[in-house]
């Protein structure tokens, strides 16, 4: 069946849609209900993808791009230099053990040395996309298992660009250079370093060029061309990778990790995190319809002994590896489970060493179903980890799991930062109280990150930038916006997804102190109340009242003031209104009347934080 391009994108989105919840609703991963969807409308089952489906593949390949480049935002330089020891330790052993055994078993079954070692070398990759997935629906990225697996994927995808360049040497041909075009304008002498030059001027640009050109964007005002421009960086940097021979998902990768500092962090997390679930379901659903069945069924024996030992060797690679370096014994289950499987770089190399004719048509397809056979175990392979295996070594009450963090930097969040948000912000700091600051005015944020204040650029009313900023984690969501309205929708947004989150708000003045309260807010705080007040307690002190009578005055006048607004609000929550505020200021005028020493301050301290 012929398709057009836009109808096999219909057809892998609509196969993704239908078979995930299905998988979901047995507690399998949805990885597995992206690849069984892929089966089903496969080319050997119900034969509904076309011609398009390599194009789709192709277009796929930018999930796994943007899935390193989100991964990239999350590692600062700092985080990167800590687990350097645990990238070029835990990682290259891996691949050099890996590879030295794989080549040895396929040189012993008669393999050509040449075809053993393209082999090896792209079997030795694991999954980013999928253990990464896998990480992600677990929660478990940010704990040991999850440092340890990004560790070796990281290594794993730098090892691609090495690999690129040997493949032509062991087919003796030279590398092709028509898709590198920054190589026709360098001199012979430099072209050796091209790929040197192209990580350098990666680094210029993500320092001098990505963080002005999103302040001059963000000052639009427009979110569309922030979505675009963030786009516009990811492709933007594939395509210069590819240009000098790199690895376009280490480019990616490399330009987050320049991005991690900057104040559009999150607002980049939150604008390119659809665009990179969408392609990575696609990609799954992609893999699933590449199997060639007919391959297998022509010599079944040879797919899934080869399959059956690639698996074997790896998970005993990672075990000994995780064991080394001192994982526990669940985690390093976990972690031998998670990678055993062959990495989406495979399909690139195997297609690349087919066409520098190492491979065979027959070994490519080979080679290829076997790598997408063990994508579909994985899954598998991991629920036998979580129902068998893991409860036979219980975590204990205080796990010591956890990676240490900053903690204070994630416990709180303060949406807002003007005039209001900076006082709270600053009062903060100097007690040695950090937290994480949105703000949606980009002149702002670069002023304030300039004075040492570190603020993000992101609008906190879209749902992923909360999320991005970690208020899955959070304690206190701070909320000091000008405008009420913006203030009321990420309340409601966040008290859904956030439970766990305690409210301190910003409340303009009485009327949307009735609102925050009727919300189920204690902690509201008008700002025109303070001020007002102070300026008051200066006018009684000018007209002759002693200054500590002024500011007992004052303060009595707040305390009663915040117990009738929420006496206020709860009648104003009621059809019937029963009461007029002639009446409460009366009462009011009455009790500031009254002596000190006899003012109760019982019946009116209830909840008086606002």
């Amino acid at each position: 069946m012929e398709n057009s391009l836009a109808m096999t994108a219909l057809i892998f989105l609509g196969a993704a849609i239908i078979m995930v919840p299905l998988v979901r609703k047995l507690g399998l991963s949805s990885v597995i209900g992206f690849i069984l969807g892929g089966i089903i409308i496969g080319p050997f089952v119900l034969k509904l993808t076309g011609r398009g489906s390599e194009d789709i593949m192709n277009t796929t390949e930018f999930g796994v791009i943007m899935l390193l480049f989100l991964i990239g935002l999350e590692v600062e330089p700092k985080k990167f230099w800590r687990i350097r020891k645990k990238i070029f330790g835990m990682g290259l052993s891996q691949m050099l053990i890996t590879v030295t055994l794989l080549f040895l078993i396929f040189y012993v079954a008669k393999w050509r040395p040449d075809q053993a070692l393209v082999a090896a070398l792209c079997f030795a990759l694991s999954s980013t996309a999928i253990v990464l997935q896998t990480l992600k629906e677990k929660d478990i990225f940010r704990t040991e298992v999850g440092e340890s697996s990004f560790s070796i994927l990281l290594f794993q995808d730098i090892a691609v660009i090495p690999i690129l360049a040997l493949l032509p040497v062991l087919a003796s041909r030279p590398t092709d250079k028509e898709q590198m075009i920054l190589l026709q304008y360098l001199p012979d002498w430099l072209q050796p370093f091209s790929i040197i030059l192209g990580v350098l001027l990666l680094i210029f640009l993500g320092r001098y060029i990505f963080v002005p050109f999103l302040r001059y964007v963000s000052r639009s005002g427009m979110n569309e061309l922030l979505t675009a421009s963030s786009l516009f960086l990811v492709i933007g940097v594939s395509e210069l990778m590819n240009a000098v021979g790199l690895s376009p998902a280490l480019g990616a990768f490399i330009a987050g990790v320049m991005l991690a500092t900057s104040e559009f962090r999150h607002e980049l997390e939150s604008q390119i995190e659809p665009f990179k679930g969408l392609l990575l379901a696609v990609f799954f659903v992609s893999v699933g319809a590449t199997i060639n069945f007919f391959v297998i069924m022509e010599d079944p024996m040879f797919i899934f002994t080869t399959t059956i030992v690639v698996l074997a060797v790896k998970f005993g690679v990672l075990f000994g590896v995780g064991k080394f370096f001192k994982l526990k014994i669940d985690q390093n289950f976990m972690v031998a489970f998670a990678l055993s499987q062959i990495g989406e770089f495979a399909f690139v190399l195997i297609n690349y060493s087919t066409n520098l004719y190492l491979l065979d048509p027959k070994l490519n397809a080979q080679l290829l179903a076997i790598t997408a056979i063990t994508m579909c175990i994985t899954p598998i392979l991991l629920i036998i980890n979580d129902k068998f295996i893991e409860p036979r070594w219980p975590k204990p009450q205080n796990n010591d799991d956890e990676i240490a963090e900053p903690i204070k930097q994630q416990r709180i969040i303060i949406v807002g930062f003007g005039h209001f948000g900076s006082t709270v912000g600053r009062l903060l700091r100097v007690n040695g109280v950090k937290a994480t600051v949105l703000d949606n005015d980009p002149e702002r944020v670069n002023i304030l990150r300039k004075n040492g204040f570190k603020v993000y650029f992101g609008d906190a009313a879209k749902p992923g930038i909360l999320r991005s900023a970690g208020a899955e984690t959070a304690d206190l969501l701070i909320l000091c916006l000008d405008s009420p309205e913006k203030n009321k929708f990420i309340l409601e947004y966040a008290r859904e997804k956030f439970p766990q989150l305690k409210f301190f708000v910003r409340s303009k003045n009485r009327l949307d102190a009735y609102d925050f309260i009727n919300n189920g807010v204690d902690n509201i705080y008008r700002e025109t109340l303070g001020t007002a007040v102070n300026m008051a307690v200066d006018i009684l002190k000018a007209t002759g009242m002693r200054a500590y009578a002024a500011r007992r005055l004052g303060q009595r006048f707040m305390l009663i003031d915040k117990a009738v607004t929420r006496r206020l609000a709860k009648e104003k929550s009621n059809d019937t209104v029963t009461f007029t505020m002639k009446e409460y200021l009366e009462r009011e005028a009455e009790l500031l009347a009254q002596d000190s020493h006899s003012f109760d301050e019982s019946q009116w301290s209830e909840n008086e934080e606002f």
